[in-house]
């Protein structure tokens, strides 16, 4: 009895061996059969750079069987691209690059990280090319000045392109051309041309076609198991995200002019705090993100000026001149800002510019007007604010004497003649501290206490009033 208890609890134990095996061997098998999907749709950016990093680095952690990059792209910075570049020949994950959706574009740095994945592949109706480098130079724009170094520039990017290309054994003739000339085809032509390895209608059908391939990866030969693999999206976080949207041109241009304003306005309301606060995070922010663009910063310096403009048109009499040259400046240097045909992603809206630079525009416009009435209007505290005022004689004046405005006696001097005491009289100037005044018309009603108030207070619904 006690023997066949020993070999039910040996058989049991056996069982439970067996099946937690099983159950490990599943669930590895379950983990090798993950396929992660980076979707790269825009400018490629140094954000871009650090996603595509960050993807691989957790598909090798979770030994997924390959990392596929959706790739939709006019290009971009070539610091960026090298850098996925750098991250695709040294991961030990195989990477697909899979030119997708139809419509989509591989062009300039698109044409090297297609080049540098292990398996390349189209959708239908897509096309790729374009590869030329453009030298850019400080002001942002492409430069022609030096023909040694753009040859210098292409030989680089040709001897880079062709390196890849033998190493993933594609068309090295047709990337040399898509640097020097470049050349764009679709991608049937780019399949049929050994540019890329499939043409696939969909990622379930690119799983399929490469399933059971070997590639040579960092860390050795690597056979493919992708068929009916789950997919697994990796997402940009959040923080990727904002910086991601930051990295659009209109954006940056958008955060640029907005912090500009803020400090504007704090410097010419020192003490208010907030809008420094909120216009030097938003400057930073525009800064950052140029930092990312090919900028032309002659722009830059153009719209800051305009705001140097502005504010030195608060304080000098010169009529708005000093705005409306502001808003020149602005304007050019909002078209110069990101107009280089070297970086066609990178480029600003027209109707975003025109929307701005109207609301700029308009904003200064009404800030010179407030100020220039300001100046034209009468004081409304002090001697100077008698000036326009009714007062009534007590003794006549001869042409000096007392006359009784706002609750006060004041010498005053008639410079029309006699004025017989209990006439109106109006004030008309000062000297020293004697007010020069007119007789009143006989028609002009009596200034009331209340319009008297508003009159001090609030000199613009005065005038109003008074039309």
């Amino acid at each position: 009895m006690r023997r066949n208890s020993i070999v039910r609890v040996r058989l049991l134990a056996l069982s439970t061996w067996i099946l937690g095996l099983l159950l490990l061997a599943q669930s590895s098998a379950a983990v090798g059969e993950r396929v992660y999907l980076l979707e790269l749709d825009g400018p490629i950016t140094p954000v871009m750079a650090d996603y595509v990093a960050r993807g691989i680095d957790e598909a090798a952690a979770s030994g997924a069987e390959a990392v596929v990059i959706r790739l939709d792209t006019p290009g971009g910075l070539s610091s960026a691209m090298d850098e996925i570049v750098q991250d695709i020949l040294q991961s030990p994950v195989p990477v697909i690059v899979y030119v997708a959706p139809e419509g989509a574009r591989a062009a300039s740095a698109g044409v090297f990280i297609t080049y540098a994945a292990h398996i390349a592949a189209m959708a239908p109706a897509t096309n790729i090319g374009s590869a030329s480098p453009v030298l850019i130079g400080q002001d942002g724009q492409p430069s022609q000045t030096d023909d040694t170094m753009q040859r210098k520039v292409v030989n680089d990017a040709v001897a880079k392109i062709r390196s890849l290309a033998e190493r993933r054994g594609r068309n090295a003739d047709w990337a040399e051309q898509a640097v020097r000339e470049a050349v764009n085809i679709t991608a049937e032509q780019a399949a049929a041309q050994g540019v890329v390895d499939f043409v696939a209608p969909s990622l379930d059908a690119l799983l399929d076609m490469v399933d059971g391939r070997t590639v040579e990866t960092s860390v050795g030969a690597v056979t493919l198991r992708t068929r009916d693999a789950e997919v697994v999206t990796v997402r940009m976080t959040v923080l990727e995200r904002f910086f991601q949207v930051l990295s659009d041109p209109n954006i940056a241009y958008i955060l640029l002019s907005l912090g500009m304003l803020g400090i504007f306005f704090e410097l010419a309301n020192p003490g208010s705090i907030l809008p420094g606060v909120v216009g030097g995070i938003l400057l930073l922010l525009g800064l950052y993100a140029l930092g990312t663009l090919d900028v032309n910063w002659t722009g830059v310096l153009l719209m800051a000026f305009a705001f140097l403009l502005f504010l030195i048109d608060l304080y000098v009499p010169t009529h708005g001149v000093l705005t409306l040259g502001g808003i020149v400046s602005f304007a050019l240097g909002s078209l110069l800002l990101l107009q280089s045909p070297a970086s066609p992603g990178f480029q600003l809206s027209r109707a975003v510019v025109l929307a701005v630079t109207g609301t700029i525009a308009a904003v200064f416009l009404v800030l010179v007007f407030l100020v220039a009435r300001a100046h034209a209007r009468r004081p409304a505290t002090g001697k100077e604010a008698l000036i326009g005022a009714r007062a009534v004689v007590r003794r006549a004046l001869e042409p000096e004497g007392l006359v009784f405005v706002e609750g006060e006696l004041w010498r005053a001097r008639s410079l029309s003649g006699p004025v017989p005491a209990g006439h109106a009289v109006r004030i008309v100037g000062l000297d020293g501290l004697t007010l020069l005044v007119e007789p009143a018309s006989e028609t002009e009603a009596p200034e009331s206490a209340e319009e008297r108030i508003v009159r001090r207070r609030h000199p613009l619904v005065a005038l109003f009033r008074r039309t």
